[in-house]
């Protein structure tokens, strides 16, 4: 028979071991733990020297050369954006408030019918900018619809002013190619003027401010941009139809309404680059409105001054353009050839003009000038204003019956 303590020894072996096996487990977890924490400060060490293949990159940064967003990129773009349109609002104020006392009124007492449409309805409404002062006046210049109808010299005018004060003005000078006018008005009490720009250095896509009266709303300003800067547009002159004239003007988008006829085309700098003119008013097109470019501008303003006209060189003819005769008359009634396919029709040559003189008359059907092809009225009329001066001598190749002839004949200066 056995003792309870028999086997006790044994038993003491089992516990010793567990023990020990306890301790062991310690020691490894303790070790683990040591271990990673020394891979973890390790390892950023390491990188930074080299000696790991690849980079270690802290939370919430990004790789240099890396294309990641971060959340603190898109706060930094949005603070960028804001500051360039803050920037953009501030350069469109500055602009506007260096100009927008330089910009009037003007109330034509006859209603305008101009060359492209009425302005309004009794009186003729529209704008003007204040371009200088000299003595005891100040010189305006607007569009020449706007006055139309105005005598010269006449007080049919009047110039309302920033202040809203209305003044009576006088007539200086007009011309209807360009659709300028220059008006003076008593310069007391007007202390801005505007400064006019280069338009021709100008591309599309700049920034552009229109300041005027659109609807008799006073000092009213649309901002856009230019949308193109060299555009031509036909012009009626004598109301038949048939394109007597190509203008040359900006295309903006910034709103030219009627009644900013005559206000300032204006770039970021406050420079008067263009002369507000044209709307095309049809409901489907929007967003298109025209401008005299001030190169155009300023040699017209000069002559107006000086002359109270444009002087430009003329032959002398009352004209059409062969495209308003009937085809059939080309060959039966003027003898032309079938390879004429344009010219101009000499209507008369009017007594002691360059083209009496030279012996030019009715029927003649005018071809080229200095060997440059002559197809239509604009054309005649684009050469002598844009090619030659007052006072220069022309070939001038036409047929007559028939037959191709040319003369030689000096040019006179013409008030259009």
């Amino acid at each position: 028979m056995g003792y309870y303590d028999d086997h006790a020894p044994a038993a003491r072996n089992r516990s010793d071991a567990r023990r020990g096996t306890k301790r062991t487990g310690i020691y490894g977890f303790a070790g683990a733990i040591i271990g990673a924490l020394l891979v973890v400060f390790s390892v950023p060490l390491l990188a930074d020297n080299g000696f790991l293949p690849y980079e270690v990159i802290p939370k919430n940064t990004s790789p240099v050369g890396s294309d990641e967003v971060t959340e603190n990129d898109v706060e930094d773009d949005n603070i960028a954006t804001e500051t360039l349109n803050l920037q953009t609002t501030s350069e469109v104020i500055e602009a506007v408030e260096q100009v927008s006392d330089a910009v009037v009124g003007v109330v034509n007492m006859r209603q305008s019918t101009g060359l492209f449409g009425p302005e309004g309805s009794g009186e003729g409404t529209g704008s003007g900018v204040i371009y200088k002062i000299e003595e005891d006046r100040a010189f305006i210049v607007t569009n020449y619809h706007v006055i139309e109808g105005a005598g010269q010299g006449s007080s049919e005018i009047d110039v309302t002013l920033a202040d809203g004060a209305r003044v009576p003005a006088e007539l200086v000078g007009e011309d209807v190619l360009t659709d300028l006018a220059v008006l003076t008005i008593e310069a007391d009490g007007i202390d801005t003027i505007a400064e006019f720009g280069d338009s021709e250095n100008l591309q599309a896509g700049e920034p552009a401010i229109a300041i005027g009266n659109p609807l008799s709303f006073e000092g009213t300003v649309t901002l856009g941009i230019i949308s193109a800067v060299e555009r031509s547009l036909p012009v009626d002159l004598t109301g038949n139809g048939q394109p007597d004239w190509n203008s040359e003007v900006l295309q903006t988008d910034a709103a030219i309404n009627p009644g900013n006829s005559g206000g300032a085309l204006l770039n970021i700098q406050g420079e008067v680059i263009g002369i507000n003119s044209m709307k095309i008013a049809q409901q489907a097109v929007e967003g298109i409105g025209f401008a005299i470019p001030s190169a155009i501008a300023l040699p017209v303003i000069e002559d107006l001054e000086q002359y109270g006209e444009v002087q430009r060189p003329q032959m002398g003819i009352a004209l059409r353009s062969l495209q308003e005769i009937p085809s059939f008359h080309w060959h039966d009634t003027l003898g032309l050839p079938e390879d004429v396919k344009g010219g101009v029709y000499v209507e008369s040559a009017e007594n002691g003009t360059p083209a009496d003189e030279a012996g030019l008359r009715e029927g003649d059907v005018i071809v080229a000038l200095d060997d440059q092809e002559i197809k239509d009225a604009h054309d005649l009329r684009s050469f002598l204003y844009k090619d030659v001066s007052v006072g220069d001598t022309i070939t001038v190749t036409f047929y007559r019956d028939g037959e191709e002839q040319s003369v030689e004949l000096t040019l006179d200066k013409q008030v259009f």
